[in-house]
């Protein structure tokens, strides 16, 4: 299955196929480019609100969710709204918003809680965040969902 926005390797009859990494060369770029943003501004958050040993990982929990959230409402929003260039899709959605949020941060920090001897703040983590960034995500996809239609009336 392709989306929209990408184009297909396959050249139509008669042209010169050129190379994938030309085709593909500017999306990892701009993935590349968007998750070394993404991920600095998750690092600076750590920084800011360093997670206490043993402790709530508040700051992994909160990127999560609030990365989640601004997903919701980019995707309505790239794909109901705005004809974007093929590359931001891949620039936001997966560089930035995929740096911003992080998988292996929420895993290991579940990780060092068990360590820690903390399995049940592991487990209250691990529980909440799931539930909160799932929520965050239909919630801002439905909300600015409504929000758009509120705004054609």
């Amino acid at each position: 299955m392709t989306t929209p926005e990408t184009q297909s390797l396959r050249a139509p009859a008669g042209t010169a196929r050129q190379p994938a990494w030309r085709a593909q060369g500017p999306v990892v770029a701009v993935v590349a480019l968007g998750g070394a943003i993404g991920a600095t501004a998750r690092y600076a958050a750590s920084l800011w609100w360093p997670a206490q040993q043993g402790g709530f990982p508040w700051a992994t929990f909160w990127t999560n969710v609030v990365g989640c959230a601004v997903i919701g409402v980019f995707m309505v929003v790239i794909t109901d709204v705005w004809a974007a260039h093929r590359l931001v899709r891949p620039f936001f959605g997966t560089g930035v918003l995929g740096g911003f949020t992080t998988f292996s941060t929420y895993a290991v920090d579940i990780q060092k809680l068990v360590d820690d001897g903390h399995p049940r703040t592991a487990l209250a983590y691990l529980a909440a965040t799931l539930i909160a960034a799932l929520t965050a995500v239909w919630l801002a996809t439905a909300a600015t969902r409504r929000v758009l239609k509120w705004r054609q009336q």
